[in-house]
């Protein structure tokens, strides 16, 4: 069962809710902030209650104004069947957890962010979503009890890529499917630059003009590049016993889909 409640939401015992006077995150070079998985798993938190008001925001610039005809196609693939359990991790605002529930699916949005968690359960049109604070690496979720789950930009933020895969196959049930969207690096050394330096440059606009801070979206390339990309995150899934694993570029390769199931 899931453990614990606070103001209306849920949280696992491996990831407690961030209160009022979370730690500002750290303001030195990104690459040393990310250099350690305790260092990253602190920066992403500190980052996500940083941005959480302005993340719907966000989504759509970053994203080339393409992020919900993503999300739709995410959720078409899901094949929701009436009534499924699904657990959508690092749900953010609820985005991927409404399409759920509105394709029938009983929905759980997990995010590792309180603020996110209860800016999604203020939304009048989020309604019937259970909304959990937790870890993606210590999903507060029992054994083979989700016949979907999904991932929006969450897999390239955890600090430990492989442990996370087995956390969601571990609460898949026989038969389940698992799907997640990401940014990922195109195979063509010029257009990975071109990309890279676009990220850098808008992502740095962004994060000035929002935060004072340059560096708050320049995290999005800088994760990336320490990211296997969708090739390399199909090749982890197969390894930690995946089936029907595959991998659908978006936008010419700057985005992907990943997918794969539980075998019956």
């Amino acid at each position: 069962m899931l453990e614990g409640s606070m103001g209306g939401l849920h949280y696992g015992n491996a990831a407690m809710p961030e209160m009022p006077g979370v730690p500002q995150r750290p303001r030195g070079p990104l690459s040393e902030a990310l250099s350690t998985p305790e260092g990253k798993a602190r920066y992403v938190r500190e980052l996500f209650h940083e941005i959480a008001p302005r993340y719907d925001d966000i989504t759509v610039w970053l994203s080339y104004g393409r992020d919900a005809a993503w999300k739709d196609v995410l959720v078409h693939m899901a094949a929701v069947q009436a009534g499924e359990p699904a657990l959508d991790l690092a749900c953010g605002t609820g985005d991927i957890a409404a399409r759920l529930r509105d394709a029938g699916a009983s929905v759980t949005g997990l995010d590792l962010t309180h603020r996110m968690l209860t800016l999604a359960a203020g939304k009048p049109a989020l309604r019937g979503i259970h909304w959990v604070c937790g870890d993606m690496l210590a999903l507060p979720v029992p054994d083979a009890s989700q016949r979907i789950v999904t991932a929006g930009y969450g897999l390239r933020n955890v600090p430990d890529l492989r442990a996370s895969l087995r956390e969601i196959r571990r609460v898949l049930a026989p038969g389940g499917r698992f799907l997640s969207l990401d940014f990922t690096l195109p195979p063509q050394p010029v257009v990975r630059t071109a990309y890279l330096a676009y990220l850098r440059v808008v992502g740095g606009a962004v994060g000035q003009w929002l935060h004072d801070d340059p560096d708050t979206y320049r995290y999005i390339p800088e994760s990336l590049e320490r990211y296997p990309g969708a090739a390399g995150v199909a090749v982890l899934m197969r390894e930690e016993g995946f089936s029907r694993v595959g991998w659908w570029p978006l936008m010419g390769g700057l985005m992907a889909i990943n997918g794969g199931q539980v075998a019956r």
